[in-house]
Order: structure tokens, then sequence, then C-alpha cells
């Protein structure tokens, strides 16, 4: 039981927006859409609910070709990060709307409304109108109202950029649970690698309306088969080295270094290693490490960590350091690469050699 999208393209005017797209979304299942803005996720969603029609490839529900079937005979709820709501009726009303359409009875409209009002601490709020609320208390207006009507595909368009942290946590949480318990296809999209992870599940990483990859959404983090995916699956955006191997020497724009054990393996050629931020450390340096000298753009705060930005003969990357650090704009530092958690990828991006710390990354 399943929605499969069979190599949909979409084409509009001289703009390819969706490119040959295969993907198959199980019932009862969370599946992310991961990418940055304009990746396609969507358009995607908009030819899964059927108010687009593909210009190629088709849509199958449960077996069922549905490519051409509009968006009123299918049993769809769809939540944008820019909340909709009904501007002359009650906060309950909203919620209720679906409902009263589709003729649910009066009880058992009362007691959905009740229940997703609760989860989304609209209780007291249920006979306010949508302008005497604040913009977090209509996007989850939004949301009880696709929850209530218990579609079979459930799209949720980076749904939760207008709530407080808080709430926002707890979401990611208990939604996919709920979704799931009323066996809809439920589908997530971000712009977030780290919200990916938080939501679990499936992730479809989509680059420029192509999807690059395709899994579970940890193996999907841990094990990118190219530079693309990898790139798509970081944030801060992956660190990256060009270079070549030469027995047992690594050439790079930044001098040339020993290569260090992890990648003594590789066959002589032209690579591109690719790192996180957290491979990266600054100061002193550990065994088996590439080392790099850099000056340091900004330092980043954030909690018990520190982003520090660092430029290294013209390229941009960031480490990830515990603690607070106030390392200074202009000053220089020392870079060491962690080699054991770092990807190799050749000179057509494709995974050549995947870190050696695995669970590690």
């Amino acid at each position: 039981m399943s929605l499969q999208l069979e190599h949909v393209g979409f084409v509009q005017g001289p703009d390819t927006l969706i490119q040959d797209v295969s993907l198959t979304l199980a019932r009862g299942t969370l599946h992310v859409l991961l990418g940055a803005t304009l990746a396609g996720k969507t358009t995607l969603m908009r030819l899964m609910a059927g108010l687009d029609k593909p210009t190629s490839g088709r849509l199958l529900l449960d077996g069922r070709d549905i490519t051409g079937v509009p968006v009123r005979r299918r049993s769809v709820a769809m939540v944008y990060q820019q909340f909709v709501n009904y501007p002359t009726l009650s906060v309950y009303e909203n919620i209720a709307s679906p409902l009263r359409v589709a003729g649910v009875a009066r009880a058992e409209i009362e007691r959905r409304v009740r229940v997703a009002a609760k989860l989304l601490r609209l209780d007291a709020m249920l006979d306010r109108m949508p302008a005497q609320l604040s913009g977090g208390q209509q996007q989850r207006t939004a949301i009880a109202r696709a929850l209530v009507k218990r579609a079979e595909l459930v799209l949720l368009d980076e749904p939760l950029g207008n709530l407080d942290y808080k709430l926002r946590e707890e979401l990611r949480e208990e939604l996919p649970r709920l979704f799931a318990e009323t066996g809809a296809i439920l589908v997530y999209a971000t712009t977030e690698p780290a919200e990916a992870l938080l939501l679990g599940g499936d992730t479809a990483a989509l680059s420029e309306g192509r999807l690059v990859q395709a899994g579970p959404t940890a193996a999907l983090y841990r094990h990118p088969l190219t530079l693309e995916a990898a790139r798509v699956f970081s944030d801060p955006p992956l660190n990256e080295l060009a270079m070549e191997k030469r027995d047992a020497v690594l050439l790079t724009e930044h001098g040339d270094r020993p290569a260090p054990a992890p990648l003594l393996g590789l066959p002589d050629g032209r690579y591109r290693l690719g790192f996180r931020a957290d491979a990266v450390t600054v100061g002193a340096k550990p065994p088996g490490s590439l080392s790099f000298e850099g000056t340091v753009s900004v330092t980043e705060i954030n909690g018990s960590e520190s982003f520090v930005h660092v430029d290294v003969g013209g390229d941009a990357w960031v480490c990830l350091i515990p603690g607070v650090h106030d390392l200074l704009p202009g000053a220089s530092t020392a870079l060491h690469i962690d080699a054991r958690r770092a990807f190799v990828f050749d000179a057509g991006g494709a995974l050549a050699s995947r870190p050696v710390l695995a669970e590690a990354v």
C-alpha cells in the first residue's frame, strides 16, 4: 500500500522544475523531502496532491493510476509554511471545516476537533477568529485541520517554521506518530538536515529538481553515495578539499601533505575530500589528520558549541568546536581534518571511500 512516482517530470515554460523522479512512499511511514530552497520540494508535493499534473511519468496510489485525478477527488491534506485559514470562521470552525464538507457526524466532529486542539494547545482559542491569533497560533490551526481530516496523503511543507522552539520540538515527535496511526502517507518538506535527522523515517534528498538519493534518514546522512547528496545533507555546508593522490602524498592547492593512513589505500588519481564541521578541530593536532593554516572569518557561539568559519587559501571551511570559544576575526589558526571521518569522492562526484568511523559521521 503506497504512493509511487514513476519517472515523474514537470516542465513549466523553459524551466524543468522536476526531472525524472522515481520514488515509493509507504503508508504509515514518515517521508522527508530534504533540499535547499528551489530544490523542487513544493513542486513535487503539488504533483503528489494533484494541484499540478506531471508533464511526464505517472503517479500510482495503491497500484491505481491517479496522474490525472484532480485534487478535489483525492484524499489529501496539505499544510504550507505560510498558514492558510478561513478568515471569517472561528478556530473551531476552521479545524472542523473539512469534516463538515465530508458529512461527518456532529459528535465525531466535536471529538476530533477537541483532541487536535488539545495536542496543538488551541483549547482556549477555539472561539477566536484567525485575525486574533499570532502567526504561530494560526499555523497550529492549519496543522490541526490537516490532522482531523485523516487524509490518505498528508503533505507538510516546512510547517513548523512559525512555531516557538519548545512547541516545534514537541510536534516533531508527536506529528509522525499521530499521522502514522491513521495509516496516512506522511510527507514532510524541510531545508534543514538537522530537522530531517530529528524526524527520522525515510529521506529523499533533492537538488535542482532531481532526486539525488533516497533511503532511511540516518543511513543517508552517514553514507551519501555522491558529493551532491553529501552537500544536500550537510549544515553548515560541507567542507571540501580538492586533492590528487600520488603514491603516499596528497597534492593540494594549499601544499603537499603525507597521506594519512585512512587515505593510503586510495588508487592514485584526483579526488575531492568532503568533511563536515565536526570532523575539523583547531589547536593541537590529533594523530592521522591533515593539517592546514587558516584565518578566522567569524565565530558563531551556539550554546555549548562554537562554529568557527575559517578561510584557508580561498576555501571557506567551518569547524564545530565543543565549548564557548571567542576566536577573533583575522586570527591565524591551525586546522586538522580527521581523515577517518572524511568522505572521498572521485572526479565524477561518486563516493570512492567512505569514512572509517562511519557511525560517528
